[in-house]
């Protein structure tokens, strides 16, 4: 089993930057597919990046949903056991709860779809005022 945690949520503005981080236990992420996704309410849980398990190097294996590419970065601590993604020129539309996930790698595919991943977390809320 793999338990993970997130943290870092809170309240900014617009334009602001925020990182959120998933901590890992019972398993290592860098033995995994790490992503994360958001849910606004009442609308579907949406892909905002994944890291492929094992090493990634000059950006081969990330990554990134439409709405977030070029503004959000994931990144992985391996001694950390930790998920980050840093989340820069935040947008009132970017406000969501932000769930880490975990996926094995059964594959070297990474899914953007939210029903492959095995593992979630309790989520951690986002809110950008405009």
């Amino acid at each position: 089993q793999m338990q993970l945690v997130e943290s870092g949520g809170g309240l900014v503005q617009a334009g602001d930057s925020l990182s959120v981080s998933c901590t890992a236990s019972g398993r290592s992420v860098g033995d995994y597919h790490m992503a994360w996704f958001r849910q606004a309410p009442e609308k579907e849980r949406e892909f905002v990046a994944a890291i492929a398990a094992g090493i990634s190097w000059s950006g081969l294996g990330i990554f990134y949903g439409d709405s977030t590419k070029g503004r959000f970065t994931i990144s992985r601590d391996n001694a950390k056991n930790t998920v980050y993604l840093q989340m820069n020129r935040l947008e009132p539309e970017d406000a969501a709860v932000y769930y880490c996930a975990a996926d094995r790698p059964t594959t070297a595919t990474i899914s953007t779809t939210w029903y492959d991943y095995d593992y979630w977390g309790q989520g951690t809320q986002v809110s950008v005022s405009s």
